[in-house]
């Protein structure tokens, strides 16, 4: 599997990095404004392009190290730090500046690979009237463009598609291995439980929240299975989330789930669930990722008989919205519960990436329909003509019917449960699409 490559988008404030940025996500997630200054922090998008995916991140303004200048410097320079590809934006109306120099002397010592893209050049008179300057810079290859028009967008995305392909980093792994993401708010244990599985302290563990910035790997092999278990920062609420390194520890994390087969959702069992720990599994969710919830730190509530029987409650309410997910109780400290862990993930895996007959599909999909038929759309039943698996990881199936978009999501629920229970599904997500036959339109 790939984890995909980050580009990043560096150059002095007003340059035009938003504007690029807002190209290549196609809306308007950054604040675009001809003030210097605007973009105050990262911004981050997952771009995929032609079939190539990638991270983009946007930055503030590169400018003199003092007040919040200082601090949208840093951010600039943790995004070089962390980056595959740079993109650095010029101002092709204003031309080279001694603070164009400055950038391109710390991008050169990096030793990443850096695009030099001229901005704010519409047509090719601008661009041999405005170029030639930038070759000071004593680079191979100047890339002109206009960000806000598009002139020159196309080469430069031709010339980046092999970049990506060469920066992605690919994990060398036996096949079939299981990998598992561990998220979870800081100071959770997240760490503290890899360490307690693979009897080795592998993971950095620290009483200070936070500690780890990045989604780190442990491989871990039992008899015949193979595992990879994914170490995460912790995710802060989003008002909370100011420090310079904190946001793209976010980033390294969602993008640690989309490569996991399970995500391990750790709670803490002293201070219970909070509303971040449900917009955690909610990412998780949204990603179609299979899920456990491990309530940590047991053994703090040991000889607490009516304050754990009162958690337990509190989380299958909390997590209703993802009843499949098993609830296991589990201390890093002690070692309670992780026996418990890998059995499951194993019931899990298999329902994961399980695959069904078509045969048995559509019987199951017509014995829903005769114990609950459809209701009526504008006075016509609903009609369901058949069912296919579509995927794994997680199972997804389409019904085609002849309205398509009138399938009232309550029912498109109440087929998901008839597909849980009638395939055995009963720990993995179970997604149901609908589609209309092909060379019929749907009803008005």
């Amino acid at each position: 599997m790939n984890t995909i490559p980050l580009v990043a988008l560096i150059g002095r404030p007003n340059v035009g990095k938003s504007t690029l940025f807002n190209r290549l996500t196609r809306r308007r997630d950054a604040l675009v404004d001809p003030s210097p200054g605007v973009t105050r922090d990262r911004h981050y998008a997952k771009i995929d392009w032609e079939g190539h995916a990638f991270s983009l991140v946007d930055t503030g303004g590169i400018e003199e190290d003092d007040g919040l200048g200082g601090h949208i410097r840093e951010q600039a320079l943790v995004a070089v730090e962390e980056a595959d590809i740079i993109f650095f934006l010029l101002d092709g109306r204003e031309g080279l500046t001694p603070g164009d120099l400055e950038i391109a002397g710390l991008l050169r010592r990096s030793q990443k690979p850096v695009f030099p893209v001229v901005n704010k050049i519409d047509d090719a008179d601008l661009e041999n009237e405005l170029l030639p300057p930038f070759w000071e810079l004593g680079v191979d290859k100047v890339w002109p463009l206009s960000a806000d028009h598009g002139y020159g967008f196309a080469e430069l995305m031709s010339a980046l598609l092999p970049l990506l392909n060469s920066e992605a980093r690919h994990e060398e792994l036996p096949e079939n291995t299981l990998r598992v993401a561990f998220l979870g708010r800081p100071n959770v244990g997240k760490s503290s439980l890899i360490n307690a599985i693979t009897g080795e302290s592998r993971m950095l563990v620290s009483e200070v929240a936070g500690t780890t910035r990045d989604a780190v790997d442990t491989r871990l092999s039992c008899g015949q299975y193979a595992y990879l278990l994914i170490d995460t920062a912790g995710i802060r609420r989003r008002g909370k989330t100011t420090d310079k390194l904190e946001k793209f520890s976010v980033l390294k994390t969602l993008g640690a789930i989309g490569r996991c087969d399970i995500a391990l959702v750790l709670l803490d069992a002293g201070e219970g669930i909070t509303e971040q720990d449900t917009k955690i599994i909610s990412y998780a969710q949204e990603q179609g990722r299979a899920l456990m919830v491990l309530i940590n730190k047991w053994d703090l509530l040991e000889r607490e008989r009516k304050r754990q029987l009162q958690l337990l409650e509190e989380v299958r309410e909390a997590v209703k919205f993802v009843s499949f997910a098993p609830i296991l109780k589990v201390s890093a400290k002690n070692g309670r519960g992780i026996k418990r862990l890998f059995p499951e993930m194993g019931k899990i895996q298999r329902q994961f990436h399980s695959r069904f007959p078509t045969s048995a599909l559509n019987r199951l999909l017509a014995d829903a329909v005769a114990q609950h038929e459809p209701p009526l759309h504008r006075g016509r039943r609903l009609k369901f003509y058949y069912t296919v698996q579509l995927a794994t990881a997680p199972p997804r199936f389409v019904v085609v019917s002849n309205a398509p978009r009138a399938v009232h999501f309550s029912y498109q629920r109440y087929l998901v449960n008839c597909f849980r229970d009638g395939l055995g599904l009963d720990r993995v997500p179970v997604q149901i699409f609908f589609r209309e036959r092909s060379g019929r339109r749907a009803k008005k």
